[in-house]
């Protein structure tokens, strides 16, 4: 049996690179890369030359039965996306969840993703949260929020500059304008920047200021002490109605 590395790749910083990671894709058979344009350009800064093969959400469910049985014969593959660690809002689930039905090794290595920088620098709690990732652009997207109204862990999610206003909006429609958030962009780029603050100051702040790069957008679960006092007065209506 071989083994399926996963490896995170700089979402910014080249020096964010890990040696490991360096190494590894150095190593390694072949590089299966979500563009191979993007990866190249990383090959060259890092002088690897390993092959490189597509792999990416249009192709994996064409590509993985064969990419599985490379590993079944001996062969060490690496996964890359474009940046971050694969899996987490990209590529990767899929191969990483066949080669372990195969009982092929697969290891991941520690690296850069964007979610952990902008949730610590956020300064809201970060001892629990949940990661949301990309909220579905039509159809669910309303029943997913929703769903998080009585959530009270912070919630991270990622957008894009071109909608990260209305998805500020949404989220104060269903949470309240007054929660609060931080809006974290540009992570490990020389124009990195944070702006916190409640969920209209935020939408304030970017309807005057144009937003620029991808977006990871950080807010603050429901206080649990409301939570519970909702939970007590419902309760008491419930003994009133009995009643």
């Amino acid at each position: 049996m071989g083994i399926l590395y996963i490896v995170p790749t700089p979402v910014g910083n080249m020096e964010d690179m890990t040696l490991r990671a360096i190494r590894v894709l150095k190593e390694a058979d072949v590089v299966l890369a979500e563009d191979t344009r993007t990866t190249s350009v990383l090959f060259h800064h890092f002088d690897i030359h390993t092959p490189l093969m597509a792999h990416h959400k249009y192709n994996e469910h064409g590509t993985t039965a064969g990419v599985i049985e490379r590993l079944r014969s001996g062969a060490t593959i690496a996964l890359v996306s474009d940046a971050g660690t694969p899996g987490i809002s990209d590529p990767g689930f899929f191969l990483a969840r066949e080669a372990a039905r195969e009982g092929i090794c697969v290891q991941t290595l520690p690296g850069a993703t964007a979610c952990i920088p902008a949730l610590v620098s956020s300064g809201l709690p970060c001892d629990r949260f949940c990661f949301e990732g990309f909220l579905p652009q039509k159809k669910g997207r309303q029943s997913r929020l929703e769903e998080l109204r009585e959530e009270t862990r912070t919630m991270v999610f990622y957008e894009s500059p071109y909608r990260v206003v209305k998805l500020l909006e949404q989220l104060a429609a269903v949470f309240g304008a007054d929660r609060q958030a931080s809006c974290c962009r540009e992570i490990s780029k020389i124009h990195e920047e944070s702006a916190r603050g409640s969920l209209q100051e935020l939408i304030a702040h970017f309807t005057e200021t144009a937003p620029r790069g991808e977006f990871v957008v950080v807010v603050a679960g429901k206080d649990p002490k409301l939570v519970k006092e909702e939970q007590k007065e419902e309760k008491r209506n419930k003994r009133d109605k009995d009643k």
